[in-house]
C-alpha cells in the first residue's frame, strides 16, 4: 500500500463536471493498494496518518498533526501509484491490487480514519475525477507499508 499525502488549504473533486467532494485545511491522500495488500497495511495507515505531525504550529514548525489543525482529509483511491515504467515508455499496472479487493480496502481506510475523529471525503472509486488543491508549503509525503 502507498499514499501521497499533501498538505492543502482547500482542494475540491468533480466527476463530469459535478461537485463530489471539497475539504478546507487538510491533506488530500492518494492511496494506491498492491497485489497482496491487506487489513495489516491498511490499519498501519489508519494508525500513522491521524497523529502524523505535518502541520504547522503557532511559531511555524512542523508540530502539529491534523487532528491538532481541525484539518480535514480528501482520501482518493490512486492504482497509478503502482505504475511499473522500468520497460518502455507505457506504464503496466500489473502490481495494483483488482478494483473489488482494492475498493474494499479503500474504503476500510475510510472508515478507519473516521473512527479516529477527522472529517473524511472521498472521489469515486474508479470515476475520472478531476481535482482542484491549493497545496500548502507545499509539503508532500509518501508513505509505504
Amino acid at each position: 500500500m502507498k499514499a501521497v499525502i499533501q498538505r492543502v488549504l482547500e482542494a475540491q473533486l468533480k466527476v463530469d463536471g459535478e461537485l463530489i467532494s471539497e475539504i478546507g485545511k487538510g491533506y488530500v491522500i492518494f492511496l494506491g493498494v498492491g497485489k497482496g495488500d491487506g487489513k495489516e497495511q491498511a490499519d498501519y495507515f489508519i494508525k500513522k496518518i491521524p497523529p502524523l505531525r505535518i502541520c504547522e504550529d503557532e511559531n511555524g514548525k512542523i508540530n502539529k498533526s491534523i487532528k491538532d489543525v481541525g484539518g480535514e482529509i480528501l482520501l482518493v483511491s490512486q492504482f497509478t501509484l503502482f505504475a511499473n515504467t522500468s520497460h518502455g515508455n507505457r506504464p503496466d499496472f500489473l502490481s495494483a491490487e483488482q478494483p473489488d479487493k482494492a475498493n474494499e480496502l479503500y474504503q476500510y481506510v475510510v472508515e478507519g480514519i473516521k473512527r479516529e475523529g477527522i472529517t473524511v471525503k472521498q472521489g469515486v472509486f474508479g470515476a475520472d475525477m478531476k481535482i482542484s488543491q491549493i497545496n500548502d508549503g507545499p509539503f508532500t509525503i509518501i508513505l509505504e507499508k
